[in-house]
């Protein structure tokens, strides 16, 4: 049998930066040295080993010297103190404001996730998304016209319309930035959202004829800067692949896409 200390392939101040963020936590829960079966260091290790490359806890716990429920705790844990670091909408948009940004677009991803219990209204799965035939979590996000990823939100079951997850977690505050002077791009998806939320005109399968060559134009004009906008969540799931597929609870969704968020700041 061949042992080996594994470290996971991000910038050493990120794991640090992690570390820093769960020492503070012990001292808060009043920890006392020597305690915990790892340090905040390895700890952070363990964590980011999850993130960077969605290996099994079972397996980070075996190459850390720990029982598999003690990782389970350790990595909730993690996740909750980066989740507790993830930017809140109104600030965000404070300070896109503050920085002069045009616009910022608005958008929703389905993250997969495993078979759950629940069901909606009609008697279908609650989690099943229709969209791409699988269980998931839908979570919002908005993002700056350059595609870098500003805020998530928490997670709605995966058979929620993208709309109406929006007007549950961020356009209240997307009004008001609207008002401000930051209006917000967003897909057909958000169909009568209302003010302030630009979105394509579609065509409407009742009425005979095409929508217009200027709402043609309109929409060509829209989809350039929204699709930069867009590539936000692909680039967070490409750096951190645990959200390409949640093991977890569906319901840590939310705070594991918020924790992804923070560490990708951390890394830029």
């Amino acid at each position: 049998m061949v042992f080996h200390r594994a470290m996971p392939d991000v910038p050493r101040p990120v794991v640090e930066y992690l570390a820093r963020l769960l020492a503070g936590h012990r001292r808060v829960l009043g920890s006392r040295r020597g305690t915990r079966a790892l340090g905040p260091f390895l700890q952070a290790v363990l964590v980011l080993r999850w993130f960077r490359g969605h290996t099994c806890v079972r397996c980070l716990a075996r190459d850390a010297g720990i029982s598999q429920a003690t990782g389970y705790r350790y990595l909730h844990e993690g996740i909750d103190v980066l989740a507790a670091e993830a930017p809140g909408l109104a600030g965000v948009l404070e300070q896109c404001r503050r920085k002069g940004l045009p616009f910022v677009v608005l958008d929703g991803t389905l993250i997969r996730c495993d078979r759950t219990a629940g069901e909606t209204e009609r008697g279908t799965d609650l989690w099943y998304a229709i969209r791409i035939k699988h269980f998931a979590g839908n979570v919002q996000f908005l993002a700056a016209p350059d595609g870098t990823p500003l805020w998530v939100s928490g997670v709605e079951p995966g058979s929620t319309h993208d709309l109406a997850a929006a007007r549950i977690h961020a356009l209240p505050e997307l009004y008001q930035a609207a008002r401000d002077g930051l209006p917000t791009l967003a897909d057909i998806g958000y169909i009568g959202a209302g003010g302030g939320i630009h979105v394509p005109f579609r065509k409407h399968p009742d009425l005979p004829g095409d929508i217009g060559l200027g709402n043609e134009t309109y929409n060509k004009l829209l989809r350039g800067p929204r699709f930069t906008g867009e590539r936000a969540m692909a680039v967070l799931k490409q750096r951190w692949r645990t959200l390409q597929h949640i093991t977890l609870s569906p319901n840590r969704i939310g705070a594991i896409a918020q924790a992804a968020l923070v560490l990708n700041n951390a890394w830029q």
